[in-house]
C-alpha cells in the first residue's frame, strides 16, 4: 500500500484528490488548518483506508517540520507528495495591489510548497524512490491583468517544479506538475474575500473544470508505469482558451 500526503486536503481539488486516492487504496496523510474538516474527511475516508489527518498552516516552517516528524511510523514513508496548498488573495493592479495579500500568495504557494517538500524530500532520497506532484496553475504559463503577483507566485511554482525534476534526477524520484485552467471550488471566494455572488460569476455560462477531474488527472499521473514520469500537464475546460478568453454563452 503506497502512502499519500496531500496539502491543501480540505476542499477542492485536495479533497476530491484524497477521495480517489482512498477509493485507490492509498493510505492518506491529509493536512489543512481547518481541523474539523480534516476530522470529517478522516471519518469519511476510514472506510475505505488509513488516514491519518495533520493540522497545520505551511506558511509556518517550524509547525511544518515538527508535524511531519510526528507522523506514526505506519506513515512515516511518504510515496507521493501532492503539494496541492495555494490560494489567491485580491485581484488589483499591482499599483494599488495589498501588501498583505502579496505576502499571503507568496508565503503559500512559495515557500509553503518548498517548506512541506523540504521536509519530505530528504525520506525519498534514503529510499532512492518517490512521485512529487506539484499543483500549479495556467497563471504560471501567461500572465493576465491584475494576476500580477499572484501569477508571480504560480511562475515561482513553475520553475521550482522544473528544478526539483533537475536536482533529483538520479535519485528514483518522479517530479511533476499539474497546471489547471479554471476550476470551479472555493478558489474565486478566496480571491474576493468572501463575495460569493462576484465568485459566482466566475463560472458562469460554461462549464468549468471540476475537482473531480484534477484528481482523476493527479491519479493517472501517479499510476504511471515507473519508466513514465509526467513532467508538465496542463488542463483547461474547453470552453477556456487562455486566462483572459473564455466562451461564454
Amino acid at each position: 500500500m503506497k502512502t499519500a500526503l496531500i496539502t491543501g486536503a480540505t476542499s477542492g481539488i485536495g479533497k476530491s484528490t484524497a477521495i480517489r486516492f482512498a477509493v485507490e487504496g492509498f493510505r492518506l496523510i491529509l493536512c489543512g488548518r481547518r481541523e474539523d474538516r480534516l476530522e470529517q474527511l478522516q471519518k469519511e475516508l476510514a472506510v475505505e483506508t488509513e488516514v491519518h489527518i495533520l493540522t497545520f498552516d505551511v506558511r509556518n516552517r517550524q509547525e511544518v517540520d515538527k508535524q511531519i516528524s510526528s507522523l506514526p511510523a505506519d506513515f512515516k514513508t511518504i510515496d507521493i507528495l501532492v503539494n496541492n496548498a495555494g490560494n489567491a488573495h485580491g485581484l488589483d493592479p499591482i499599483q494599488s495591489g495589498n501588501v498583505d495579500d502579496w505576502d499571503a500568495m507568496l508565503d503559500i504557494n512559495v515557500k509553503g510548497l518548498l517548506y512541506v517538500s523540504r521536509a519530505i524530500i530528504p525520506g525519498m532520497l534514503e529510499r532512492q524512490s518517490g512521485h512529487i506532484i506539484n499543483i500549479g496553475s495556467t497563471a504560471g504559463k501567461e500572465v493576465y491583468p491584475n494576476g500580477n503577483v499572484y501569477c508571480a507566485s504560480k511562475h515561482a511554482v513553475d520553475a521550482i517544479n522544473q528544478g526539483m525534476r533537475i536536482d533529483l534526477n538520479g535519485n528514483g524520484i518522479r517530479v511533476g506538475a499539474i497546471n489547471p485552467g479554471l476550476v470551479q471550488t472555493e478558489f474565486s471566494e478566496v480571491r474576493f474575500k468572501g463575495d460569493t455572488e462576484k465568485a459566482e460569476k466566475v463560472y458562469q455560462g460554461f462549464k468549468a473544470l471540476q475537482p473531480e477531474d484534477i484528481a482523476d488527472i493527479i491519479h493517472f499521473t501517479v499510476t504511471r508505469p515507473y519508466h513514465v514520469n509526467i513532467a508538465d500537464l496542463t488542463v483547461m475546460p474547453t470552453a477556456q482558451a487562455s486566462s483572459t478568453i473564455i466562451d461564454k454563452k
